[in-house]
């Protein structure tokens, strides 16, 4: 039988043993500490942070003057038993004079000297604006008119100004970037009319699109009502993190779900509208599209990021070399994820730099530099047409009847007198050309990346696709001048 082992600890040992126990509860207590202390840090209430910023945010009352009712009006015959309701009313005959009508929206101080941020929607088309302060000790005692500086549908933000016998109350803009899905935010304004409101919620989306090119939203559930259009959102610093533009209600009052432009966006447009009195955006000159899985596969590229080019007017991008079917990768140092990444990137470029653009051509990347254009100058000229739709077969081919390009069709169709291709005639509805948006009058002008004249052409594309182990052919689609990709199957 073995001896049992046995285990002593000396003296020293034991010393060590119990110094390690003291320090491992002492680290316990004091993390139990820091979180407690951590938690009573937090404040109780909001009013700190409401007396600190509300001196900064205004109501706005524009007024409009409405041409009277010009068109017929209603005609009560004598002896009805109406006439009674119509005779000697108060205004009868002044339906045809022209009517004040007043709205109310919010805006908040940007600077001492009076320059103020609002929505666009608030002020558009007034012809009087008031801005009426927080009531309190160093602040004007009574409204003032506000001149506009300038405006920027795109984003839906106004720069107003108002000349004050005294240093305004202001806030800054703080980093919409840095906000956080769950943080707390507080929202001012003048919900219906009803005077100064403050109102507090989270952080419950970033990154929202609604339907502008350059949306950039902030989601909240703090509650945003009519009249709290451009007002602030802040953070829990006093900051500036969106201005309130929308909400998403059935019925017109807050349910919840209120959208911010978010401050960086709002912020590089205030600038430009301070500095220009209008917005100036960097251009391209290229007309793009998202890079889906099945364009991807027929271009060889291994994932479905980046821009496709579809088409190259007269601009810098032409004048650079860009081509369509170029996939924009990266633009001056960033890379592109999407349309939409892109175009904001573009937008906030300098009008005049030269960028670095990286793209995927012929299995490969290069790199075009590009001097950027003006967006808005270029959008002055923009010009679109609406064609008829022919109806003339030719030849059955991947679910679409086409028809060659002739003359008659190019005018029937707007069509350029340069430009060749083939004219869809009809699409058969079970095809997936259908799905993928192919309509009668689409003209394609390219396949796999190639012009095409002929029918000939165009099955010629189909065997080299299909050679080239592809499962999908990428055709350039025109409608209405409007270019675009579409990659259809070739398993079927």
């Amino acid at each position: 039988m073995q001896p049992q082992a046995t285990y002593s600890i000396s003296g020293p040992n034991i010393f060590a043993a119990r110094l390690r126990l003291f320090w491992l509860g002492a680290v316990t207590m004091l993390m139990v500490l820091t979180q407690t202390l951590t938690a009573q840090a937090r404040p109780e209430s909001l009013a700190p942070l409401a007396e600190q910023i509300s001196p900064s945010v205004v109501n706005i009352t524009t007024t409009t003057v409405v041409e009277g009712r010009t068109g017929p009006q209603g005609i009560v015959p004598e002896g009805s038993p109406f006439e009674e309701f119509f005779r000697d009313r108060p205004g009868n005959g002044d339906e045809n004079r022209p009517r004040r009508s007043s709205a109310l929206g919010s805006g908040f101080v940007i600077s001492e000297d009076g320059f103020i941020v609002t929505n666009n929607h608030v002020i558009d088309g007034a012809d009087e604006i008031q801005i009426e302060f927080f009531p309190g000790e160093g602040q004007p005692a009574e409204t003032l008119p506000a001149k506009v500086i300038g405006t920027d549908p795109k984003t839906d933000i106004a720069l107003l100004k108002v000349e004050a016998d005294m240093p305004l109350r202001f806030v800054r803009f703080g980093d919409s970037d840095t906000a956080r899905v769950g943080d707390w935010v507080v929202a001012m304004g003048n919900p219906l009319g009803q005077g100064f409101s403050v109102s507090a919620g989270i952080v419950s989306a970033r990154n929202r699109a609604l339907s502008g090119t350059y949306d950039d939203y902030i989601q909240t559930d703090a509650a945003i009502n009519r009249g709290n259009s451009g007002g602030p959102l802040f953070n829990m610093e006093g900051e500036v993190v969106g201005v309130n533009t929308a909400i998403l209600s059935p019925n017109g009052g807050s349910i919840g779900i209120g959208f911010s432009m978010a401050s960086n966006v709002v912020r590089r447009v205030v600038d430009q509208l301070k500095e220009f009195g209008e917005t100036r955006r960097g251009w391209l000159g290229v007309r793009i599209q998202d890079v889906s899985p099945d364009v991807a596969e027929a271009i060889g590229l291994e994932k479905a990021s980046g821009a496709l080019i579809t088409d190259v007017p007269d601009g810098p991008s032409k004048e650079a070399g860009l081509l369509a079917g170029d996939v924009i990768m990266s633009f001056d140092g960033v890379d592109v994820k999407d349309t939409r990444g892109l175009v904001k990137q573009v937008g906030n470029a300098e009008v005049g730099k030269a960028v670095r653009v990286v793209v995927y051509r012929d299995g490969g990347t290069q790199t075009v530099l590009v001097t950027l254009g003006r967006r808005e100058d270029a959008e002055r000229g923009e010009t679109s047409t609406q064609p008829a739709a022919p109806d003339v077969s030719e030849k059955d081919i991947l679910g679409l009847t086409l028809g060659l390009l002739t003359d008659e069709l190019r005018k029937e169709l707007s069509v350029p007198a340069d430009q060749n291709g083939l004219v869809v005639m009809s699409v058969d509805e079970a095809s997936q050309a259908w799905e993928k948006g192919l309509r009668a009058g689409d003209v394609i002008t390219e396949a796999g990346q190639q012009k095409i004249v002929s029918m000939d052409g165009f099955e010629e594309r189909i065997a080299e696709a299909k050679e080239a182990g592809r499962k999908s052919l990428l055709l350039l689609v025109r409608r209405a001048g409007e270019p675009r990709f579409v990659a259809l199957s070739l398993e079927n």
